[in-house]
């Protein structure tokens, strides 16, 4: 009989010789969702006979992952800010960096949230888990990330105090004003695209990713038309390219926002820009 140990040593060799940064992370990663336990337990169980049902769920794990398919897709889940997300391939794989988002948001009081292009839901369901007196809202183009959207909230109890919307920005919501709009648009520039790895380039939405040009034209919508949907003393939080914080910046002051901050990411790059005091208030 075949032993995970065993299994693992051929994996490890065959996902670097497909030129993955760290094989022996994500085979280790994969042999323990094949086998169904915790990474943790993984060692435990290392030296144990594999099943066929076993070695075959591995199998298919590794050959996806040789096709440069995120792991995160493969095993079907990420964890974000303390909490399991369900993650295909029809929504960004989130990321840690997105949590600074989550956390400027919870710094001050809200009720009410917007999460533009909510993708998995990861931000917004993260705002109404840890606010349980909060209720929101997300809109996306994608129906089938919306689907993933709901899934989410069911998992984490949510779903009584969240609605989901198909289509473009704020037209779904009609007039209604937020205390809190919040949004991981799609930013990267056309001539970025060719230059992300394939784990991104080839298995993520690209719809969430670009929307051409310059990147920023997301961010000339969401801004422009912010205001009206802000309640008085709202806040808009955008998650930006590290290059993006001076243009973003400026196009806030220009809807009429008096105060704008950029704030950075663990690694020191500009990140989200917050925007809030809009004119006439």
């Amino acid at each position: 009989m075949t032993t995970g140990a065993i299994l693992l040593v051929g994996a490890v060799a065959r996902l670097r010789d497909a030129g993955i940064d760290d094989p022996a992370r994500d085979a280790r990663i994969l042999l323990a969702h094949a086998f169904g336990v915790e990474r943790s337990r993984l060692t435990l169980v290392m030296h144990d006979d594999v099943t066929p049902d076993q070695a075959d769920a591995f199998e298919r794990a590794i050959e996806a992952r040789v096709a440069r398919q995120p792991v995160v897709q493969i095993v079907g889940q990420r964890a974000f800010y303390g909490r399991d997300f369900i993650v295909t391939s029809d929504v960004l794989d989130p990321r840690p960096d997105t949590e600074l988002l989550v956390d400027l948001a919870l710094s001050a009081p809200f009720k009410t949230v917007l999460d533009l292009g909510t993708g998995s839901g990861c931000i917004l369901l993260s705002l109404l888990a840890e606010r349980p007196d909060v209720r929101g809202q997300g809109v996306d183009l994608s129906a089938k990330a919306l689907a993933v959207a709901r899934r989410n909230a069911a998992q984490l109890g949510v779903q009584a105090r969240v609605s989901f919307h198909e289509g473009s920005w704020f037209a779904p919501v009609g007039a209604a004003r937020f205390d809190l709009i919040v949004s991981n648009p799609p930013y990267i520039t056309q001539n970025e695209m060719s230059t992300l790895s394939p784990e991104v380039r080839e298995w993520e939405p690209h719809m969430a990713l670009t929307p051409g040009g310059d990147g920023l034209d997301a961010y000339r919508i969401i801004v422009q038309a912010a205001p009206a949907h802000l309640a008085p003393g709202g806040r808009l939080l955008l998650e930006i390219g590290h290059l993006q914080a001076s243009d973003v910046m400026d196009l806030c002051r220009a809807a009429g926002f008096s105060t704008v901050a950029v704030h950075q990411d663990l690694a020191g790059k500009d990140r989200v820009v917050a925007a809030s005091g809009v004119s006439g208030e």
